[in-house]
């Protein structure tokens, strides 16, 4: 019997928000998309940590989402963020994405605020009450501040249109009680854990890596489910050094940004309080994308 969320299963690509000169770069937006249609990914996720949303007004929020629908167009399938510490906005930005045609929202865990589990609880019951869209649960206390616990995410999990989790805690016991307490489809979070989530039941990844090699991480995925172990280790021996080695240089998207400007894919620009990589980190990053055979 497969996972509840298994749509959604696969790899699913966290999109960064491309800007030119201090404005949302809607060209550049459309041509992403275009990418991961032609590369085989199975899902964007516009609008996330990655796609640098704390930073982004209201209406940028909105139009994001809804040129990725667009574009999307039914070739791929659309996850947006629409997270937020306040319910009543999560409520807002659920309902603008199911209006836009997103296939499910990407609902990170309250932030800041530290709600108690009963609120966890409550406000996730609230969202799936007043828009019928697929939900995907994200949990990164790391970014959160505040784990949702397994027996939380259990109960969660008795909502029908909670389908699925973007596992971000890093924890291999934690993601154990999710899957055995729930039907949900767990999805890595990490990049370089996806081949040992998936060894224990999950069913794909939310990545960062997939921004610039999707085939790549399509491949490792591909492997596992065809049962060839040996062609998935070889892929994860392969992309865990990009992972370690790109991804560790400073806080996501700014090493990501960097390497797709360096690949011709982006600008590379950020939004305060996101900065540049200084020119030492930037030969780093030249360095580790020329051994994988990115330059």
């Amino acid at each position: 019997m497969g996972s509840r969320g298994e749509r959604f299963a696969g790899l699913t690509v966290a999109l960064v928000t491309p800007f030119k000169n201090g404005s949302v770069d809607e060209t550049g937006l459309r041509k992403l998309v275009d990418f991961h249609v032609e590369s085989g990914t199975d899902c964007v996720s516009p609008v996330g940590t990655t796609g640098e949303s704390p930073t982004l007004t209201h209406d940028e929020y909105e139009r994001v989402i809804a040129i990725v629908c667009e574009q999307a167009a039914g070739r791929i399938k659309v996850v947006a963020g629409t997270g937020s510490n306040s319910t009543t906005e999560a409520i807002r930005l659920t309902r603008f994405a199911k209006k836009s045609g997103a296939d499910a929202a990407l609902m990170v865990a309250p932030y800041y605020n530290k709600p108690t589990q009963e609120g966890f609880f409550r406000h996730f019951e609230a969202v799936a009450q007043a828009v019928d869209l697929p939900i995907v649960l994200y949990n990164i206390p790391g970014r959160t501040a505040k784990n949702i616990e397994p027996e939380t995410i259990g109960r969660i999990a008795e909502i029908p249109t909670i389908v699925a989790i973007k596992e971000s805690t890093g924890s291999m016991d934690q993601a154990s009680q999710i899957l055995a307490l729930t039907d949900l489809t767990v999805l890595s979070g990490d990049d370089s854990l996806t081949l040992p989530l998936m060894a224990i039941g999950g069913r794909g990844v939310v990545s960062v890596v997939g921004k610039i090699i999707p085939r790549d991480v399509k491949g490792l995925i591909t492997a596992f489910r065809a049962g060839d172990l040996a062609a998935a280790q070889q892929w994860h021996r392969k992309l865990f050094p990009l992972c370690r080695d790109m991804l560790g240089l400073a806080t996501n998207p700014i090493p990501i940004k960097a390497a797709m400007q360096m690949l011709g894919r982006d600008t590379g620009e950020l939004r305060l309080p996101m900065t540049a990589l200084d020119l030492a980190q930037m030969s780093v990053l030249k360095k580790t994308l020329g051994e994988y055979g990115l330059l």
